[in-house]
């Protein structure tokens, strides 16, 4: 594949996951906040936000041998519409069970979508690591516009309604990937159905976990605490600015990584996001907060680099389908350990815990430095 093909197919992949993923960050942001417009209570709102990510851990095999085998056009065809599905019931169904069926499908479909775009990213080992900052980028855009818009409408018209525009962005992504390609993938064959984590896959579950899980509920939790009427629009600007630091600082980390090597950023990015991550657990809400986010940002596209570096051909496909995995172990027990940590410890504890375990797995990446 030639270099400006990748980055065309790449950069329609990200498209594709922008337009579809507003869906489920909007319930990030309103479902801890409100789990009675849904007809759910907090700790189950807990458990719908953990499920979509701990069933790719049993589902993501299954995904990515259909995405392999089919390519990404018919995949991502599936996912889209799937996600579409998931955002009208969203906006139309309450309840735990049915909100679980949704949130399932919406797990295995953005298995699919973020594969294509990892894939897509490191079609081409030239300009791989500016790719996947660009594709990155791409990717924030949707939800950078969606939750700003998402807080404003909830608090004027409440938190179903912002669902309906969030389906139709998912039919525009239907769309879209009409214009990928169906070619399979190739990949190597294992017969392992599990297999013990790398130092780079242990450093995703850390990510997942204290990121993507403690923080992000841990953010709303502790705006709806602290800053009580305000809390649904500073939050959700405060995640607005998560993708907003991605959009711009995404290619930004793609750049250092091809400078002066994915895996040097990537320990320096987590030490100092290990950091910021102390003083937000000390009530640096705003302050501390926008740091990881913007620190978050600059590493997104570093863990993939790294990994199709150190699995060329063959094997790039099942390692960044195995990383994704442990980073949704990660993710997912996540919001429920903020769930049950949170209401009964104090946050400078939490916090800090979780900064030093991600402190140390960066550290542990040295390891194959040299690989």
């Amino acid at each position: 594949m030639s270099e400006k093909t990748a980055d065309r197919h790449s950069t329609r992949a990200a498209a594709v996951l922008a337009l579809c993923l507003p869906g489920d960050v909007l319930l990030y942001l309103l479902l801890p906040m409100q789990p009675q417009a849904f007809g759910i209570s907090l700790a189950e709102a807990g458990i719908l936000l953990a499920a979509n990510r701990l069933v790719r851990i049993f589902g993501y095999r299954y995904v990515m041998e259909f995405y392999t085998r089919q390519g990404d056009r018919p995949a991502l065809l599936l996912a889209t519409g799937t996600a579409a599905l998931c955002a009208l019931g969203y906006a139309t169904l309450s309840g735990f069970w049915w909100l679980l069926v949704l949130r399932l499908g919406w797990g295995l479909s953005y298995a699919a979508l973020n594969l294509s775009t990892q894939v897509m990213a490191t079609a081409e080992p030239l300009g791989a690591a500016r790719r996947t900052g660009r594709s990155r980028a791409v990717i924030a855009a949707g939800p950078m516009l969606a939750l700003p818009l998402g807080a404003l409408l909830s608090v004027a018209y409440g938190p179903r309604m912002i669902f309906f525009l969030m389906f139709a962005t998912s039919l525009i992504a239907m769309w879209l990937a009409r214009g990928l390609p169906s070619a399979p993938h190739p990949m190597s064959a294992s017969t392992r159905r599990f297999k013990r984590p790398d130092s780079v896959a242990m450093w995703s579950f850390i990510e997942g976990l204290t990121l993507d899980g403690l923080f992000i509920i841990g953010l709303s939790l502790l705006a709806q605490h602290l800053l009580e009427g305000n809390a649904v629009v500073v939050a959700g600007t405060l995640l607005a600015l998560r993708y907003v630091s991605e959009l711009l600082l995404s290619p930004l980390g793609g750049i250092a990584a091809q400078r002066w090597g994915a895996t040097r950023m990537l320990i320096v990015f987590s030490l100092m996001t290990s950091m910021a991550l102390i003083g937000f657990g000390f009530h640096w809400l705003i302050v501390g907060g926008a740091l990881v986010l913007v620190l978050r940002a600059l590493q997104l596209p570093l863990v993939v680099t790294v990994i199709a570096q150190r699995h060329p051909d063959g094997g790039r496909v099942r390692a960044l389908a195995g990383n994704a995995v442990w980073r949704d172990i990660g993710a997912g027990v996540g919001p429920l350990l903020a769930g049950f940590l949170l209401p009964v410890a104090p946050s400078e504890w939490v916090y800090t815990g979780a900064a030093l375990c991600l402190a140390v797995s960066a550290l542990a990446c040295l390891e194959r430095k040299k690989a």
